[in-house]
């Protein structure tokens, strides 16, 4: 890595001065104060998601490979750690705000699905059907931030989260599966709830560009790590791609990696990013370590995600979500539907009990449920409403654990 290239996008910081600023701290809702603070806008939003329950439960959503009882096998939460110490990496050299990637990093999948992309597949084909709209995991993230997770205040009610826009932004634009190069942030700050599909717009900041980038960073050799941990890529399919790889550069005289693992693909990868990126050019690769980055995804394509061992966990995803889905979306009976799933809390424990709660407090038909457990969040759900209560189990079921998920998916199928 060049010094020249340290801190190429100083001057386009977030943060005081930046023509952006105002926008880019912009909160929807003020949050409350303290007499004493030592956080500033970005850090405080970082903290706030980092104490979020859909930030712990990442921990039990898969990434790639479902219910592994291998330890060391990536699972979400890992995921988002790894783009946050990307980012970090590559905003600190470009001068750009490390508290900014942060919290976009570690917020940026909390909508995520149980059973990685497969269960957003499944949630997608069935908010389609029943909501005639669109499920993708960014803009989900965005409504969980904005809506669904909440924090107690200094007296103990539930708020919402009231995030930054430069946060909230940075969630929504984040979709690292795209492949492009010299990636520049847009000048409008528009409302983030009008955008309707995934990379639809590029991110408000460079600091979101570059989670943008590190989101794809992390995920392509760690995915590679863990399929050849599992025996789903051998040796000799690491060989031969290297191989190939080798050839190529060597036609071009140029120096590429020597191994295809985890280590040596983000090293590489990330040092190349903050060599070519500049403000004319954009957040961007070198010509041959973009067509590489697009090699390796094209492999884990063909060697992993399209594998042949992976076909029962889609169906048995669809299936466990599916039948959650159904069971739930049995019991509406408009205002009365609290009381018959009631009814059946003792058949559904889990299942039950916990929907319920979340009914009582994402819905306004529950007034006063909500003030006697000090729920102050925004309420999203009207059960006079069919269509809001499926988006209500669409919500539900789109914040479960694989664990969770499964234990409700044995309620519904074991008999005591």
């Amino acid at each position: 890595m060049t010094d020249k290239r340290r801190g190429a996008l100083l001057g386009e910081r977030a943060e005081e001065g930046n023509a952006k600023w105002e926008q880019c701290i912009k909160r929807e809702q003020q949050l409350y104060s303290r007499q004493k603070t030592i956080r500033s806008e970005f850090y405080r939003d970082y903290t706030r998601i980092l104490h979020s329950t859909a930030y712990r439960r990442l921990k039990h959503k898969t990434q790639v490979f479902f219910a592994t009882e291998n330890d060391h096998i990536c699972t979400r939460i890992e995921h988002v750690n790894h783009v946050a110490s990307v980012s970090f990496t590559i905003a600190k050299n470009l001068g750009l705000n490390t508290e900014l990637t942060s919290a976009i990093a570690i917020g940026h999948d909390l909508g995520h699905a149980p059973f990685g992309h497969q269960g957003e597949a499944v949630l997608k084909a069935i908010t389609k059907t029943y909501l005639k709209d669109e499920f993708w995991h960014e803009r989900n993230s965005l409504r969980f931030v904005d809506v669904i997770e909440t924090l107690p205040d200094p007296e103990g009610y539930d708020k919402n989260l009231s995030l930054t826009y430069a946060v909230r932004d940075g969630i929504i634009s984040h979709c690292g599966e795209i492949d492009e190069n010299g990636l520049k942030p847009r000048d409008e700050g528009i409302d983030l709830t009008e955008i309707k599909t995934s990379n639809q717009v590029p991110p408000y900041t460079w600091e979101a560009c570059v989670v943008k980038v590190s989101d794809k960073i992390a995920y392509l050799g760690r995915d590679i790590e863990d399929a050849k941990a599992l025996g789903i890529i051998t040796l000799s399919d690491a060989k031969e791609f290297l191989r190939k790889t080798r050839l190529r550069a060597l036609d071009r005289r140029i120096r590429t990696i020597q191994e295809l693992n985890n280590t040596v693909i983000m090293n590489e990868l990330v040092c190349d990013l903050i060599d070519n990126t500049n403000l004319s050019g954009g957040v961007r690769f070198s010509d041959y370590y973009f067509s590489l980055a697009k090699e390796i995804k094209d492999f884990n394509y063909e060697k992993i995600y399209n594998h042949p061992r992976l076909h029962f966990f889609r169906k048995y995803a669809e299936l466990i979500i599916q039948s959650i889905f159904e069971k739930l979306q049995s019991y509406y009976c408009g205002t009365a539907t609290k009381e018959r799933l009631e009814r059946d809390e003792p058949v559904y424990p889990e299942l039950i009990k916990y929907f319920s709660s979340w009914m009582v407090k994402y819905s306004n038909s529950f007034a006063e449920e909500r003030t006697r457990l000090k729920h102050k969040n925004t309420a999203v759900y009207d059960l006079e409403n069919e269509e809001d209560y499926t988006r209500a189990i669409v919500d539900f079921i789109s914040g479960m654990t694989d664990s969770f998920a499964l234990k409700c998916f044995r309620e519904l199928t074991t008999f005591t």
